[in-house]
């Protein structure tokens, strides 16, 4: 995995962020839709237009870099960043950039001859795209000259905001006017039309594709915060007791787990985003979900679960994995690491990569030491084969699945470049770590069976009343540059 070190104050954040090698969706200046057929790209208009198609769907309030290969400015590798909201740390964010896109394209593709860089950001009330694309200069210019610092020059420079485009290199009044260029209509470019026939989509926007990860909103939210202070207590006395205790919860976690995915894979299925997770999440119980968020803190637990990656089990697996990542709430927004790990994970293996790696990022936003994103995260930016995995997870026993996602990981590293110092994800020790949210309370009660469709009840071994949660699989590292 890419790894970067944040800015000096922190303010944002690199798991905001991609660091992807390979030609990703496009190739030759374009996509290849056909073993000879190349789309090439002409003028800023064109470029502007290609960067959803290159990413898989519309970048939010984002820098991306790209490299280009050869004469005819082949696509390579690209970074993408959430623009630093800062000026502070513009200059060494675009150093940051540089050396990540330079470096990893070094390794895969060779040292790239050229950079395209886009600057992504919707105004805000009161603002024109205009106003935008002038604050955003001095950035685009320190990203220029930190390229150039490293001898590869940026060959175009596009700002686009509020439906526009503006170019920071080309001062031709007849592509690159002063009031900024009309982007083209969504779908009715040759670009898009080579993309549909070729069968690739685009997913929506950026912000669509997070805000199914999101936390559900108050006061909805009331009662799952309820379940997740009652079950926490008893499981993670149980986890840190270890021994027959710890697998038994283990045990209940993967059969309630399956039994929501049934529940899940037999409801009818909604085509629209928004309709089909509100569908979900009124078929999963609060108990239910607090048992399975907590049952995941355990890394043994949330690597069986991990097996859920293809075939039949693989949809309701990730609608399952979605919605509990939004049943995350309050002060239990760091538990949401498991679940976005798995559907990070599951939509990776089956082929969905830009999801894979908005919810990769999501999982290091919610907890930046959490290793098993952060090996998946390295693994997917080194263009590792998901099916390398996945062969391994097929297989039974902990210690195969530990040693896939690690083996996984280390055949991207290269040294400095920040792996985890230490860690107790895969391939460390088993023993969890505990963080406590509030303290236990109450008195432990009687493990009863999960509630069915719509109940209220307490599920399998939901027990007294803490807001404590198992620990993670962690350990120290540098912020991962990764897809987002």
């Amino acid at each position: 995995m890419n790894e970067q070190r944040d800015s000096q104050n922190g303010a944002h954040r690199a798991h905001d962020s991609e660091a992807a090698g390979g030609p990703g969706p496009l190739g030759d200046a374009g996509r290849a839709v056909g073993p000879d057929e190349q789309i090439t790209l002409r003028g800023p208009a064109e470029l502007a237009d290609c960067l959803p198609y290159l990413l898989g769907y519309h970048p939010s309030d984002s820098v991306v870099l790209v490299a280009l290969h050869g004469e005819r400015g082949r696509f390579g590798g690209r970074v993408k960043l959430g623009i630093p909201g800062s000026p502070a740390e513009w200059e060494p964010t675009a150093r940051q950039l540089a050396e990540c896109l330079i470096e990893t394209s070094r390794r895969r593709d060779g040292r790239p001859d050229g950079i395209v860089l886009f600057l992504c950001r919707e105004p805000v009330a009161g603002q024109t795209g205009r106003d935008v694309m002038q604050w955003l200069r001095p950035f685009a210019q320190r990203l220029r000259t930190a390229c150039g610092t490293l001898d590869v020059p940026v060959f175009e420079a596009l700002c686009i905001s509020g439906g526009r485009f503006w170019s920071y290199c080309c001062p031709d009044e007849r592509c690159c006017p002063a009031e900024g260029a009309a982007l083209v209509t969504p779908g009715t470019s040759v670009l898009a039309a080579a993309a549909t026939y070729a069968g690739i989509g685009l997913r929506g926007s950026q912000k669509q594709l997070e805000a199914r990860l999101e936390p559900i909103p108050q006061p909805a939210s009331g009662g799952q915060r309820r379940a997740l202070d009652d079950a926490g207590a008893d499981l993670v006395r149980g986890m840190l007791i270890g021994g027959k205790e710890r697998r038994e919860i283990g045990d209940d976690t993967i059969a309630l787990a399956k039994m929501l995915m049934d529940r899940l894979a037999a409801a009818e299925r909604i085509t629209s985003p928004p309709s089909a997770d509100a569908a979900d999440d009124r078929l999963i119980g609060d108990d239910e979900a607090a048992f399975v968020i907590l049952g995941l803190q355990d890394r043994e637990t949330r690597d069986r679960a991990a097996a859920w990656m293809e075939g039949p089990d693989a949809d309701p697996a990730l609608r399952l994995w979605r919605a509990l990542a939004r049943r995350c709430i309050g002060p239990y927004i760091e538990h949401a690491a498991a679940p976005l790990t798995l559907a990070g994970w599951v939509a990776w293996s089956t082929g969905d990569e830009p999801a894979a790696r908005i919810a990769l990022a999501a999982a290091l936003r919610s907890d930046a030491e959490y290793v098993f994103a952060l090996l998946l995260h390295q693994a997917c930016n080194e263009g590792v084969e998901p099916e390398a995995i996945r062969k391994w997870l097929r297989r039974p026993g902990a210690e195969a699945r530990d040693r896939a996602v690690a083996d996984a990981g280390a055949a991207g590293e290269t040294p400095g470049a920040g792996a985890p110092d230490s860690a107790d994800g895969p391939g460390g020790p088993a023993r969890p770590r505990v963080r406590t949210v509030r303290p236990a309370g109450g008195r432990p009660a009687r493990r009863e069976t999960a509630a069915g469709p719509g109940k209220q009840r307490r599920s399998a071994g939901t027990r007294g009343r803490a807001g404590g949660g198992a620990g993670r699989s962690g350990g120290r590292t540098e912020d991962a540059l990764g897809d987002a």
